[in-house]
């Protein structure tokens, strides 16, 4: 019998990213990135471990706004011009290293790769949700939600409406896509503020993940830390990220990661190919970027680019076996510990972005399909289990109120919040007064109900926490500018047009076809609670 309990949780998000008013816009490939390098490989692990009949159990967000573009015909059809061009370019290197033996065995590999998931977009027509829903309904995934655009709930508190709005909708975006109802919710950047837990209650949620000291600093302090979750006064529970095992991974310096066996994310085809033979695979107006084909290892954290050796995905599998025994090694010391001090138990939750397991790791979906093999076959002291099921089976913990707090820079909310993004806040705040304002009103005819949803919308959208942190990271920051100040103004058009009563339908039915999220929204959402 297990002596304790590891979550694995992963957070599945992109930010919503469409347009179909362009023929090519370069963001738009963060989806097609992620889909090639981390979802379908996820799918592969999660076929294969089924198929060799180990029960694995893993939690996962998968936020509405991703949901949104993984259902998207015209995004769906845009992939697979996307990885068809793939393709053909990894065909054509084929032939270019047909003479260098290891960089032909690498363009060789990285066609049966693409072939295999050319496979498997085809298997699911090109449904990548009812792919991950076929695990959630056999019990090995748990699949939770998250803010309806990932708006940052603590930056927007003192308007009750604006984060009901964003729980409200993501849970009904759910059950459009799910069948059910989400028990639990993966809060956007963690980011949590006291109080909140009622909505969540509201909503009909049973749990949450925060930051490790957003349980460590509750009040009363927690008896067992974060290695059991706290049930909050409403009843919903509230789980811990583990800091040891998050920084196994995570970590810049000790992370598995950064071993120099695997592959160099920042060395790519796209940069490095002679101009015109890669031109056709690049951005339309000629300048450069990643192709996804990489033939360079680490090799070392401090080699330069230019000095970086040659790739081989098989020593680099090999190191991925090690790094899963040390993975579980070490969460065996960790829980044998845990549970001979406490009175039940131990669980320790292991989150982490999704899209790190692949895209940026590339060898990430390697490193979890061992992971779960080992911990099945070679181990008896956890069990790999999904939260759901954690609460099931412990009905009862310690009541707290959790700390405020995020598990960004510093804990709190200062990533969300500084001299690159602030000036976003007055504008979001008065388009939510003005969104509350507006839901009041009875649409006294089919534009104007359209009119008002679509105001909704585009306040959702601006909300998203993801333009404040590429503005404070500073990449694509133009981009992120541009998506903040697109939605305020469109919505406040769509205000000003309401209140003059002079809608321009051409205009709104145009805006509709850009920013399509969430259909069936009803702008009464935003209705004072």
């Amino acid at each position: 019998m297990a002596f304790g309990y590891v979550a694995f949780v992963l957070h599945a998000h992109l930010p919503f990213v469409r347009h179909p008013e362009s023929d090519y816009v370069l963001e738009e490939e963060w989806l097609y990135e992620a889909i090639t390098e981390t979802y379908i490989p996820l799918l592969r692990v999660f076929e294969g471990l089924k198929r060799d009949g180990i029960n694995f159990k893993m939690t996962m967000s998968m936020t509405p706004s991703l949901v949104s573009m993984l259902r998207d015909p015209l995004l769906q059809k845009r992939y697979d011009r996307h990885l068809a061009r793939l393709q053909e370019l990894i065909e054509k290197e084929i032939i270019r290293n047909g003479q260098n033996g290891h960089l032909r065995y690498l363009a060789e590999y990285y066609a049966i790769e693409f072939t295999k998931i050319r496979e498997i977009w085809e298997y699911y027509n090109g449904d990548l949700v009812f792919a991950f829903k076929q695990f959630f309904d056999s019990n090995n995934l748990e699949i939770i939600t998250c803010g309806a655009t990932h708006g940052y709930f603590p930056l927007m508190k003192m308007y009750p409406e604006a984060v009901w709005a964003q729980i409200k909708v993501a849970c009904e975006h759910y059950e459009e896509n799910f069948g059910r109802s989400p028990k639990g919710i993966w809060l956007p950047e963690c980011a949590y503020y006291e109080g909140l837990e009622q909505m969540l209650a509201n909503a009909g949620l049973r749990y949450f993940l925060l930051d490790g000291h957003g349980i460590l600093y509750a009040r009363p302090r927690p008896r067992y830390g974060t290695y059991t979750p706290i049930f909050t006064e409403t009843g919903v529970a509230a789980f811990g990220r583990d800091h040891e095992s998050s920084q196994q991974v995570w970590s810049s310096k000790v992370g598995y990661p950064g071993d120099p066996e695997y592959r160099e994310f920042y060395k790519d085809l796209g940069w490095e190919a002679e101009y015109e033979y890669i031109k056709p695979y690049i951005m339309p107006n000629g300048q450069r970027k990643n192709t996804g084909i990489k033939y360079h290892k680490i090799t070392s954290r401090q080699a330069e680019l230019s000095d970086k050796a040659l790739y081989d995905p098989y020593w680099a599998k090999k190191k991925t076996e090690e790094h899963a025994e040390d993975f579980i090694y070490n969460r065996k010391q960790q829980i044998s510990n845990l549970a001979a001090i406490m009175q039940r138990a131990p669980i320790v939750v292991s989150p982490y972005d999704a899209e790190l397991f692949g895209h940026w790791w590339y060898e990430g979906p390697w490193f979890i399909d061992c992971l779960f093999r080992k911990a099945w076959y070679e181990q008896n002291t956890f069990s790999m289990i999904h939260l759901a099921e954690y609460l099931q089976s412990n009905p009862t913990q310690q009541v707290c109120r959790p700390s405020q707090s995020s598990w960004g820079y510093k804990g709190f909310h200062e990533y969300w919040l500084n001299h690159t993004n602030a000036w976003i806040y007055p504008h979001l705040h008065k388009a939510i007064e003005r969104m509350i304002e507006i839901s009041n009103l009875e649409a006294s005819d089919r534009l104007q109900q359209k009119a008002l949803n679509q105001a909704a919308r585009e306040l959702l959208l601006a909300q998203s926490s993801d333009w404040a942190f590429i503005m404070r990271t500073g990449t694509m920051v133009p981009y992120a500018v541009h998506r903040t100040r697109s939605h305020l103004l469109r919505f406040n058009k769509i205000y000003d047009d309401i209140k003059a009563q002079k809608i321009d339908s051409g205009w709104l039915e145009k805006v509709e076809k850009i920013d399509n999220i969430f259909p069936q929204i009803n702008y009464r959402v935003y209705r004072p609670l």
